[in-house]
């Protein structure tokens, strides 16, 4: 069937050329989730949309097309391009591409484009990049049906992480404390063990959901800092 969609709230996500003068682009919606287009022309001298349609960027969009691959109709900035420089625009990669690998085509999550964009506000604020970070992984996981159920954790005790059954009490040393499962719950990162735990936890939980081809924001995160990954 064919879908025709005229003025779409939508961020860039990434893009790559396509035959000689065109460019694919992965968009992230607010109505309509991910959604794959070609830009026709995109790439030749002078085209609007080779400035349009870049990452960060708030853009009201249109499409057309009757397979999963649409026909980009139009794009129109709505702000002013969101600068990010430095660790904050290694954040930013990380996040679209976190959304490029996990979404599905057309799976619509409204409440998760507005966490990208507070992300991105974040990003550009330069204040807190860790709890930025941390606040839309776990939102994420959560639209996707990964939420950790809290409502039983019993402070004093520590539990590990099971894939198929969650959060189980554990005395090993690498066991998360209640309370900072607690705090991460609520998005709650003052505290630097805190952070130190939703470090790990998140990695531990989006790591089989990526599957085994390594991230490209990560290897960017390794080149920048040597060979310690300093990623927030």
């Amino acid at each position: 069937m064919s879908q025709r969609v005229d003025a779409a709230a939508a961020y860039v996500l990434h893009s790559r050329p396509y035959r000689e003068t065109s460019l694919l682009v992965d968009l992230l919606t607010l109505e309509h989730g991910k959604v794959s287009v070609v830009a026709r022309g995109a790439r030749k001298p002078g085209s609007r949309l080779r400035s349009t349609l870049q990452p960060f960027q708030s853009l009201q969009v249109g499409w057309q097309g009757r397979t999963d691959l649409k026909t980009l109709r139009m794009a129109e900035p709505v702000e002013s391009l969101l600068m990010l420089q430095g660790k904050a625009l290694l954040c930013g990669l990380y996040l679209n591409e976190l959304l490029q690998r996990l979404l599905r085509p057309f799976d619509s999550h409204p409440r998760l484009f507005v966490y990208f964009r507070y992300a991105l506000n974040e990003l550009r604020l330069g204040q807190d990049l860790e709890g930025a970070l941390r606040t839309f992984e776990r939102q994420l996981l959560e639209q996707l049906g990964f939420a950790l159920d809290t409502r039983t954790l019993q402070p004093g005790l520590s539990y590990r992480l099971d894939p198929e059954r969650g959060l189980i009490v554990c005395n090993r040393a690498d066991a998360y404390p209640a309370e900072h499962l607690q705090a991460i719950a609520e998005d709650h990162y003052d505290d630097p063990a805190v952070r130190r735990s939703a470090k790990r936890l998140m990695r531990n939980r989006l790591t089989p959901l990526l599957g085994d081809r390594p991230l490209r924001s990560r290897e960017l995160f390794l080149k920048r800092k040597g060979v310690q990954d300093d990623r927030a």
